[in-house]
């Protein structure tokens, strides 16, 4: 992450336990925009989610390196996990910014996460610190009228498109474009997979890739 000039996007989330979804959308936004570099960002929690405690936070980190080993265009980063005490999108986002001052940052969220865009932590500076792709999925509606006027100016509809040219949008910083796309289409969910466990029902088994499986069972999580 030290060259110049690259595309590269964070994917923030619990990840718990990262499922074939996760992965379909990493690969599916590498190709769609043409990206340098996709990156899993875990979080050590997600702050606006306080209902449910998560698994530890390297469980979640080991899960994603077991998934994605096999990708060389897809990592994994610890920084939100190394810095329990500034979980925010926000700081995550700033931070990033200064790391990266020359490269076309895009941050990843789904459908359910933009739809609860308005109870991150300064969720409107989050909007303008980066380029943003909202990843729709079935099941999920995806509306704007929660946001505001100045923030749907700056949505760009690529639902349908294979690829998406970025390379001539010479807007401010403060303009960063909102991309929705349809990309994947893969229904798995981690609240399912985990109640599968819970429940006995293999059928999770095909929800999540076979090293991730493998390490579920052989340190009981979700059981």
């Amino acid at each position: 992450m030290t060259n110049n000039h690259l595309k590269i996007a964070f994917y923030g989330g619990s990840f718990d336990p990262p499922h074939v979804g996760h992965l379909a959308i990493g690969r599916a936004l590498l190709k769609q925009f043409r990206l340098d570099e996709f990156v899993f960002v875990p979080a050590f929690h997600a702050p606006h989610k306080k209902r449910r405690k998560p698994t530890p936070a390297y469980d979640r980190y080991a899960m994603l390196c077991l998934a994605t080993q096999y990708d060389n265009d897809i990592s994994v980063s610890r920084m939100e996990i190394e810095m329990p005490e500034k979980p925010y999108s926000y700081e995550t986002l700033t931070r990033l910014n200064e790391l990266l001052p020359t490269a076309e940052i895009y941050f990843v969220i789904g459908a359910d996460s933009w739809m609860e865009i308005t109870t991150w932590r300064r969720w409107e500076e989050v909007l303008s610190l980066s380029n943003h792709v909202v990843v729709t999925r079935p099941g999920i509606e995806i509306g704007f009228d929660h946001v505001t006027e100045e923030i749907r100016e700056r949505i760009v509809d690529v639902r349908g498109r294979e690829y998406v040219d970025t390379s001539g949008d010479e807007s401010p910083a403060n303009r960063h474009r909102i991309y929705i796309t349809d990309a994947v289409n893969v229904p798995a969910s981690a609240t399912d997979i985990r109640r599968m466990i819970s429940e006995g029902d293999e059928d999770w088994l095909t929800q999540v890739p076979k090293e991730v499986a493998n390490y579920i069972q052989k340190y009981d999580i979700y059981y």
